[in-house]
């Protein structure tokens, strides 16, 4: 079975090298729609795979970090990138271009990261992310599966690389959040949420 979660988020970006001029010369913006797909063939104690209230916390707190932000590229122009963030309070660092393809990667590989870490609290067994759709537009998204976000073909994603601002890490209520998932700490999902 596959459950469906959707967030939203505003967020800035320039994707150099694409073909259009306005998307790789100027900074706009989108209204992204994520879609977290996961699948199971078990239901837990509640006859559901996953609790749709267990992904406001943490999952939520993940795509809430591009919210309002500008996103840049680490090869991207250094001036660029320290101006940006010079005028930016909110603003993620990546290692790869902030494309919707690429996007769809990152939030699999952090969201997967997060779910391999999160202690079961209800009988859940082999929740697995079965993808991640962005929609950067409502006419085009991107889908990614667990090959296309570890394919190092496509640019390796080091969660090492990917940092968040100070303001982004002021807002998260666990402000240890993203070194507990890149060191590998586990989570426990609340038991009343």
């Amino acid at each position: 079975m596959i459950i469906r979660k959707l967030f939203k988020f505003e967020n800035a970006h320039v994707v150099r090298g694409c073909s259009t001029v306005r998307c790789r010369s100027s900074v706009h913006g989108h209204s992204y729609k994520v879609e977290l797909l996961f699948e199971s063939n078990f239901l837990d104690n509640g006859q559901m795979v996953y609790d749709f209230g267990l992904m406001k916390k943490n999952m939520k707190t993940i795509v809430d970090c591009f919210d309002h932000s500008i996103v840049l590229w680490d090869a991207d122009e250094k001036e660029y990138i320290k101006d940006m963030q010079k005028h930016s309070l909110r603003w993620v660092l990546l290692p790869v271009s902030p494309s919707a393809e690429q996007f769809s990667r990152i939030f699999f590989a952090m969201i997967d990261k997060l779910l391999q870490l999160t202690s079961s609290v209800n009988g859940e067994r082999n929740v697995k992310l079965h993808s991640v759709i962005v929609h950067e537009t409502e006419t085009g998204y991107a889908q990614s599966f667990a090959d296309d976000a570890y394919s190092k073909d496509m640019g390796y994603i080091d969660l090492e690389k990917i940092i968040f601002s100070s303001q982004i890490m002021a807002e998260w209520s666990d402000k240890r959040m993203w070194e507990k998932i890149k060191r590998g700490e586990r989570f426990v999902n609340p038991a009343d949420v």
